[in-house]
């Protein structure tokens, strides 16, 4: 008894030393960690290429990827920019119709003197929001530079992996140990972000087409926001919902289909576009999505939940981003020791976590097969 009390002492006080160096380091480690999963999409990039064009070689696939990668973040920050410029041209007409909502709420409400939105925003208030947005784009545009250097060293660097592992692990067994680890870590991270990547795809195309058909305004602009909240588990999911609805409230034109219903137009556009937005997002979710991702990763919904908050609070919205993959990755690491699986099993979906590796003890285990004693 004393052995297991000192042993559960142990694991909390380590762990509460690691999530407190990983928060007072957020500012090293979240940048090292997002670089590395974007090397690691971009080798994922080139494997793909390997498989399907047989005389392209390793370099040259490796290029494709990598430009490729470039090519289409770099467009997303174009989009990004055409559509802050397309809002900034119109900004006189979205402020009119942004005040005239605002009148709304506080008539609802049954209160006098609605402020206007210039008086909301240059408020003590209102300051301070945007100045914190302004520190945390330009904090931001900061750790794009870092996380590019970052990738760039890690595929320098990539060549001399191996035989530090060698070096590491001179018994060959054992090597071979921490090599199918490592392969189905990288698989593992793999599978998540491939699959997310087309799932979110799939929306956006759908969303983006819908946007036109109902006549949202600046609909590539939301469409790519879109793209990228459905990267944040469940929450992400949510706010990608009401993004548009938030946009086309705000819209100064309604479109002339919008039915007469004797309710503000620009109310009915809004919940119109809101329903066209979120069937998309429930029907991908609950039934594309499952069949897509499978049982690949088998991580419980309420473990992905926490996941989210816990690395939100670490890491904030780049923890968000990474909260799914950095999971996949610790139910994997925790598997692979008997002293942790039950960490993995309670990471797990059905708490039948899988043996990445295979097992000396029970050598007739194979690569990703369950573990007998579940």
């Amino acid at each position: 008894m004393t052995n297991r009390s000192a042993a559960v002492a142990l694991w909390i006080i380590a762990t509460g030393v690691i999530i407190a160096l990983l928060y007072l380091g957020r500012s090293i480690f979240a940048p090292f960690a997002l670089a590395v999963f974007l090397f690691l999409v971009m080798e994922g990039f080139a494997r793909a290429i390997d498989s399907q064009l047989s005389f392209v070689n390793r370099t040259l696939s490796r290029i494709v990827s990598i430009f490729g990668v470039l090519i289409g973040f770099g467009a997303f920050i174009g989009l990004l920019a055409q559509g802050i410029a397309q809002f900034g041209g119109q900004a006189s007409d979205y402020e009119q119709k942004i005040n005239e909502l605002i009148a709304d709420v506080y008539g609802l409400a049954g209160m006098d003197a609605a402020p206007t939105l210039t008086e909301i925003v240059f408020n003590d208030t209102g300051q301070r929001f945007v100045g914190t947005i302004a520190n945390a784009t330009g904090d931001l545009s900061g750790d794009l530079v870092v996380i590019l250097i970052y990738v760039a060293f890690l595929y320098i660097a990539q060549s001399a992996w191996s035989p530090k592992l060698d070096r590491l692990f001179p018994e060959t067994e054992q090597r071979e140990q921490v090599r199918l680890v490592g392969d189905a870590a990288r698989r593992g991270i793999e599978t998540y972000l491939w699959t997310q990547t087309v799932i979110s795809a799939l929306i956006t195309g759908l969303t983006y087409a819908t946007l036109l058909i109902l006549g949202v305004e600046n609909a590539l602009f939301l469409a790519a926001l879109i793209f990228v909240l459905n990267y944040i588990p469940t929450i992400g999911s949510i706010v990608a919902a009401f993004v548009p609805l938030l946009f086309a409230l705000v819209q100064p034109e309604v479109p002339g289909w919008v039915p007469a219903t004797g309710i503000n137009e620009s109310y009915v556009f809004a919940a119109i576009v809101f329903l066209g937005v979120s069937f998309w997002q429930f029907m991908i979710g609950n039934f594309v999505q499952p069949r897509i991702m499978g049982e690949t990763l088998n991580l419980s919904a309420l473990v992905v939940l926490l996941s989210l908050a816990i690395w939100g609070a670490i890491w904030g919205i780049p923890g968000m981003f990474l909260s799914a993959p950095l999971t996949v990755l610790l139910m994997i690491l925790f598997s692979q020791s008997s002293s942790t699986r039950w960490i993995s099993i309670l990471l797990s979906a059905d708490g039948k976590p899988a043996n990445f590796v295979a097992d000396p003890v029970h050598p007739d285990l194979k690569l990703g097969a369950e573990s007998s004693a579940d």
